[in-house]
């Protein structure tokens, strides 16, 4: 039932997986909150992660990973698996490749239902986030090397603006920079990550009139 509603929502206001091409542009990114800051022009590199969102009896859940603490860049940070895409590949394609690779998530258990909004980083990416569909909890095993946790944050948790904090943090020398968090018991989600969950949020629930009801009969 409330599966089914949210399963027909993501189908209806997603982009289609196919209609991927990698002449899409950024309908979100990082300075969205920070229109001032300084942009630099460059070709954006392409990247895709995979947002699985998993069925539970009580209520969908979505697979999130917190990054290794000996890699060399975004140590320990919340994550969706993903990376960069490899020569040929689609954005859906790499999505699933890099789950595979981080969490062992089997590609066969996974159905991709659509895109969401293409998401520019700070450091020069263009995200496609790529929404896939679990009938049920998967077998995972973290890679060691790139993944240190795979955990679970409940749909109705993360579609609950309530919970959608405007952070900032100071850089030495630089102006404040702004950033989406939404902190979840002791994992603090933030900055693309959050940026991108807003961004499905704004998607699925923006054009409701009670936006937060329509999101809790979803997750029911």
């Amino acid at each position: 039932m409330s599966c089914e509603s949210l399963k027909k929502r993501l189908l209806a206001h997603l982009d289609p997986v196919e209609t991927w091409t990698p002449e899409r542009t950024a309908g979100r990114s990082d300075y969205d909150l920070n229109p001032d800051a300084e942009r630099v022009q460059r070709e954006l590199r392409p990247a895709a992660v995979l947002v699985p969102i998993v069925m539970h009896d009580d209520g969908p859940t979505v697979l999130m990973t917190r990054r290794s603490d000996s890699l060399a860049s975004h140590t320990g940070q919340i994550a969706f698996p993903g990376g960069r895409l490899d020569p040929g590949e689609t954005a859906g394609q790499a999505a699933l490749r890099e789950a595979f690779e981080e969490v062992a998530l089997d590609p066969g258990v996974v159905e991709l239902l659509g895109l969401g909004d293409p998401y520019e980083t700070g450091t020069g990416f263009l995200v496609t986030p790529v929404v896939g569909w679990l009938t049920k909890p998967p077998l995972v095993a973290p890679s060691p090397d790139e993944v240190a946790e795979v955990f679970e944050v409940p749909w109705d948790f993360l579609m609950d603006p309530v919970n959608h904090r405007r952070d900032y943090y100071d850089p030495e020398g630089g102006a404040r920079r702004w950033f989406w968090a939404m902190p979840f018991e002791e994992r603090y989600i933030w900055g693309a990550t959050a940026g991108i969950l807003k961004g499905l949020f704004g998607r699925l629930y923006g054009d409701e009139d009670e936006p937060l009801s329509a999101a809790a009969e979803d997750a029911a």
